[in-house]
């Protein structure tokens, strides 16, 4: 194996996806047509680890398969698509805080009930004893 480059399942364990979704990927355009040694096998470099890793993010926090779609082919475009990329990453940002919003709503409502039932716990093992 060459030192610079990592096979299918090396990047498998590195980044968490299956082989079949590294090929999916792939196919679909998420990633670039990866080179290939010799014997046909895939080859992934460092940078292909980065963007298999920041894809990973996007997914994570929300953005669909369409829109990765999209946001990877302006990637390979160039600079001149940096302000829809931009546009881009702003809105899944304001749709990721909206979920934290509403995620700590709902944590301060089981944060009520934990200090509700605490204190009828306690009061309740008061009158036990």
């Amino acid at each position: 194996m060459n030192d610079e480059t990592l096979t299918i399942q090396q990047v498998a364990a590195a980044t968490g996806l299956s082989e079949h979704t590294l090929r999916y990927y792939e196919r679909i355009g998420l990633i670039h047509p990866i080179s290939r040694a010799d014997n046909g096998h895939r080859r992934y470099s460092t940078n292909d680890i980065g963007w298999i890793d920041f894809l990973n993010k996007l997914r994570a926090a929300g953005m669909s398969i369409q829109q990765m779609q999209v946001y990877s082919e302006l990637q390979r475009q160039g600079e001149s698509t940096l302000p829809q990329r931009l546009e881009m990453l702003k809105s899944l940002r304001s749709e990721v805080e909206a979920r934290i919003d509403a995620l700590r709503e709902h944590l301060g409502v089981i944060h009520y009930k934990i200090d509700l039932y605490s204190e009828i716990v306690e009061q309740k093992a008061l009158e036990v004893t």
